[in-house]
């Protein structure tokens, strides 16, 4: 615990937020965060609260320049986004209100300085919220046929007797549909959340080399997802539908994570030839 924390304002303000989002959050893991396509979301919030853990003894050694009005302001406004998404379960609204609720906390209590202190942790946090379906349904259907048509067209050079239709191959004996959770949204979104804190670690003060690397990680989460469908049509080819739907399938998510973190490290490494290295203050 911090030497200069306001002990009864900080116990009051978690009280606050654990009666406001502790229900909801019992929600989301006892359904949504569930299911494959929402899985990230634990990992996101849990990183989120690690993050904003680090930053504890500099936000408590801060000079209090509280920006009263703003802060209000902010935190009015995510009171009410709260209300709306809580009373319309809509979970953008109400998932989402956190992020201002303590970006209003931050200002109340240490100004614009204790909110800039924090703004990645809170940055994060816009990763585990969980997207309206429709958008969701509107992007993942182009990403998953696309993926299909990529990795159907690698297995076929590769000499494999594969066919495609929509999102649903043919290998030999076999048919496998493409799931959401294979190529869709959610998993490019975790995989930018992973880019992200990536970045944040090293520190790179190049505004030029964080943008490039991470407009960079849309192609890198593509190309994993097709990485992925690979090696599940591979393993249900060779050893049947039992091996690719069994343990298989959930290995096949963790070599996601990695072939996209080798490529994520093989593209910075070829950034650092054309941009400076040079890294800032331990964020």
């Amino acid at each position: 615990m911090p030497a200069r924390v306001d002990l009864p304002s900080l116990l009051l303000v978690l009280l606050g937020l654990l009666v406001v989002y502790v229900p909801e959050y019992a929600e989301l893991f006892r359904g949504l965060w569930r299911t494959d396509e929402q899985g990230h979301g634990p990992i996101i919030f849990a990183v989120s609260l690690w993050l904003l853990f680090k930053q504890r003894h500099k936000l408590a050694e801060l000079d209090s320049r509280p920006a009263t009005i703003s802060g209000s302001l902010v935190l009015a406004f995510g009171a009410l986004l709260y209300a709306f998404g809580r009373s319309q379960s809509i979970w953008i609204f109400s998932i989402g209100s956190q992020i201002w609720v303590l970006a209003g906390l931050a200002l109340i209590f240490k100004g614009w300085r204790g909110l800039r202190l924090i703004w990645f942790p809170l940055f994060f946090m816009l990763f585990m919220v969980p997207l309206p379906e429709a958008l969701v349904a509107a992007v993942t259907a182009p990403l998953k046929t696309a993926v299909s048509y990529v990795a159907s067209g690698l297995l076929y050079n590769m000499g494999l007797p594969i066919g495609r239709s929509g999102v649903m191959l043919t290998v030999g004996q076999y048919q496998l549909l493409v799931a959401d959770a294979c190529a869709g949204l959610n998993s490019m979104f975790t995989l930018e959340a992973l880019g992200m804190l990536y970045m944040n670690l090293m520190r790179y003060t190049s505004v030029a080399r964080n943008v490039t690397l991470a407009l960079l990680l849309v192609p890198i989460a593509f190309a994993a997802n097709i990485g992925r469908v690979i090696i599940l049509v591979l393993v249900t080819y060779f050893f049947g539908d039992a091996a690719g739907q069994g343990f298989v399938h959930g290995f096949a998510g963790m070599v996601l994570f990695m072939l996209a973190l080798m490529l994520m490290l093989a593209a910075d490494r070829v950034l650092g030839f054309f941009f400076k290295s040079e890294r800032g203050a331990q964020a």
